[in-house]
């Protein structure tokens, strides 16, 4: 039996993948490392344990934060407390998507989600990484990136009245509860990409429109033109801003003169599919 997990920091989907190739599913909440201490993750893992009925042979692990040796380490530290006979294997949720989305052919795989990340794959291993260096310094066209820009604008008076009078009805945001959430409690990617769900829903308004196309471009321009002949490359996305904003995505692409072929919401389908040809 194999398992394989995509993780993120509040979602965790498993596969299984049983003797005669019967694939079933699981979730469990998010692990990331940066977050989560060794019994927590543990413990989410063990919550899986009942939707297993034989023993688990090996464990194919993708999550936000596993790019050091160190958060690897400490999550397969972690998942061999629930599965100590199993082989373990812990990569970053970047080699998820270029597996998931490139499979063994090269390209350029991106993820636009709550955060953002991209890199250049040969088919077998990661060559280049622009990196993405969070919400704070980066991420651009993210769900994080797309609320930061909103409210800002939202914030210093620099948007259109009716948007203005949308949010004002919708969340009854002041400079005080926006600036907390974000400066003092956990989780300020995960608030600031709450506010896409609003983008969308407005999405034809010029204003919103705008912000998603720009951002967009600069996700573009620091990142997959970076990289060393991005015009001979397939360039594919996963992750649920890119799959909901694909039109404007593929509009984008278009326009910088870049080919894009996949769109996914997320890579587990693509990851089973990845593994069952390698078992």
């Amino acid at each position: 039996m194999i398992l394989i997990a995509d993780s993120g920091t509040t979602k965790t989907d498993w596969r299984v993948i049983d003797s005669e190739g019967k694939i079933s599913q699981a979730i469990c909440g998010g692990i990331n490392p940066y977050y989560h201490d060794e019994p927590t993750i543990s413990l989410e893992v063990e919550s899986i344990v009942s939707q297993i009925n034989s023993e688990v042979e090996e464990i194919y692990f993708y999550g936000a934060g596993c790019s050091s040796e160190q958060n690897k380490e400490k999550v397969k530290n972690a998942i061999s407390q629930v599965f100590p006979k199993s082989k373990i294997i812990v990569n970053h949720d970047l080699m998820a998507a270029a597996h998931s989305l490139c499979g063994e052919e090269s390209g350029i795989a991106c993820i636009l989600g709550t955060g953002a990340n991209s890199c250049l794959y040969d088919g077998e291993s990661i060559l280049d990484n622009i990196p993405a260096l969070g919400y704070i310094m980066g991420d651009e066209g993210s769900g994080a990136y797309l609320g930061k820009r909103l409210l800002s604008d939202y914030l210093r008076r620099n948007m259109p009245e009716k948007i203005e009078q949308l949010i004002d009805k919708r969340f009854g945001l002041t400079k005080e509860n926006v600036l907390d959430s974000i400066y003092l409690q956990e989780g300020a990617s995960k608030y600031l990409a709450s506010f896409s769900k609003f983008i969308f829903q407005n999405i034809k308004q010029p204003y919103l429109y705008k912000l998603v196309y720009t951002s967009f471009e600069e996700f573009f321009d620091r990142n997959i033109l970076k990289y060393k002949d991005y015009g001979n490359h397939q360039v594919h996305f996963t992750g649920s801003v890119a799959f909901y904003y694909s039109d404007i995505l593929r509009q984008v692409a278009n326009d910088k003169g870049v080919s894009v072929r996949n769109i996914i919401e997320s890579p587990i389908a693509g990851l089973t599919l990845y593994h069952q040809k390698q078992s």
